[in-house]
């Protein structure tokens, strides 16, 4: 019987191997990032047509789950109880609750007309996160998902990370993943950066277990696997020992465990993120980008954070957009101060929009039809606006943007070729890009 995994085809007997080498108790050693750094080979297998020399070699994605307000945010009208504010951009105005990112617009860029589809959590989240329609019958491979497979690993450093994870409503977590790409292309999963003892498993061995001992335990366990390779003879022991070999140098790799180490930061910069959830996976993001990491999730809005169907206005101000302005303020000045901006794309969105009218709780409910976003670096052009929606912010009245085009702009700029598909386990071709009626999505021109 024959097993699929990723690009790999294992026998039942292969597959055997596994609990052969778990009676070695080198399961802890963190073996299962090998899966991870097959993405080193996969790089080679680029499509030898696809776009070279994208400026661009990573890109933070700040999810705002639930679904900001779109006017009470990047696109004030007089429907808002918050007034508009000047940037450092002439002409450009934002929400009085975001000053510190007002001060900072020459380094975004808007879209303010955003349309999707979706009108509950679950079909928008899937909508924004891959392009597609949800579909019972057919999973799809998120941005970051595609991102890591053509790009590939660097620095050993795993291509593709959320943090942190979600603890509950993990459905939403599962439209992120890589679907049939297989768990190759599956993001990295970690805890939430902002709790006290935070640590990645996978990226330290046990106190009990000096990195000089480690030569012992291989000595072991090329024992243990020459008596399997005397039952079981594959040639695709070749392929499977290299990546082995990739996830012991990861492990122990200083500059990978580093990337992943908070406590090296000082505590002013700590503070400058905010020592919340949004702030240390926005830190985070950054340590993990300047290591080689492709694509990071910052995902410190759990729970439908932005879903503010009572009081709206307190929730904007108190408890919302404070780590919003402040983290992604200080990612900004700290990518620009790196020299990372210009190679780094930032993208701070959720879902979809809020209702133009205040409802019963004082709240605003879901909306699609018309949102907005913002982006930057990466090579992209900021201190701009696309698009426009009309004086309530509920329908779009010039520029009408999908994901699809939000998706083909961001490849652009890494030198992806955008009208790419992949072909699905059914025989169906998807887009990477896709857009409205399932046509293929095009860069934003202003932006790139």
């Amino acid at each position: 019987m024959m097993r699929k995994l990723g690009c790999l085809t294992r026998t039942d007997a292969q597959w055997a191997r596994r609990d052969f080498l778990r009676a070695g108790s080198l399961g802890f050693l963190g073996m299962n990032l090998a899966t991870t750094l097959r993405l080193e080979a996969a790089a080679a297998e680029a499509k030898p047509g696809a776009p070279k020399g994208g400026k661009a070699k990573s890109c933070i994605l700040l999810w705002l789950e639930g679904g900001p307000a779109q006017m009470d945010t990047w696109d004030p009208k007089t429907n808002s109880s918050f007034r508009p504010i000047s940037t450092n951009v002439a002409g450009i105005q934002v929400s009085e609750l975001l000053p510190k990112l007002a001060k900072r617009m020459d380094k975004l860029a808007l879209i303010r007309s955003m349309s999707s589809f979706g009108d509950d959590h679950p079909q928008a989240v899937h909508y924004a996160a891959t392009g597609h329609l949800h579909n019972p019958a057919m999973q799809f491979p998120s941005l970051g998902a595609v991102v890591g497979k053509e790009l590939g690993s660097k620095n050993s450093m795993p291509p593709y990370v959320i943090a942190p994870r979600w603890e509950s409503g993990r459905q939403y977590q599962d439209y992120f993943r890589s679907a049939f790409l297989g768990p190759d292309y599956d993001p990295m999963l970690i805890p939430d950066p902002a709790k006290s003892g935070f640590a990645v498993a996978d990226m330290s061995l046990p106190k009990s277990l000096s990195e000089a001992a480690v030569d012992n335990r291989r000595a072991f366990r090329e024992v243990i696997d020459k008596q399997y390779r005397a039952r079981v003879e594959s040639a695709e022991h070749a392929r499977l020992d290299a990546f082995q070999k990739k996830a012991w140098e990861m492990l122990l790799a200083p500059g990978v465990r580093n990337a992943f180490d908070l406590s090296q930061e000082n505590a002013k910069t700590r503070d400058g993120y905010g020592r919340d959830s949004v702030g240390q996976s926005l830190l985070l993001a950054r340590r993990l980008v300047e290591a080689g990491t492709r694509f990071v999730t910052a995902a410190g809005y759990h729970s439908n954070s932005w879903d503010t169907h009572s009081d709206n206005d307190k929730g904007h101000r108190d408890r919302l957009t404070p780590p919003l302005d402040r983290g992604v303020s200080a990612l900004i000045d700290d990518l620009v101060a790196r020299g990372l901006y210009d190679e780094t794309i930032v993208i701070v969105m959720g879902e979809f929009g809020r209702t133009p009218g205040i409802n019963a709780g004082l709240g605003r409910d879901h909306w699609p039809r018309c949102w907005s976003l913002a982006l930057g670096g990466g090579g992209l052009k900021t201190g701009l606006v696309v698009g426009k929606s009309d004086d309530q912010a509920a329908n779009v009245l010039e520029r009408k943007t999908s994901i699809g085009d939000l998706f083909a702009t961001v490849y652009k700029a890494m030198g992806i070729d955008w009208t790419a598909e992949y072909m699905t386990p059914v025989g169906r071709p998807i887009k990477i890009a896709n857009s409205f009626e399932d046509g293929t999505g095009e860069p934003v021109r202003e932006l790139v």
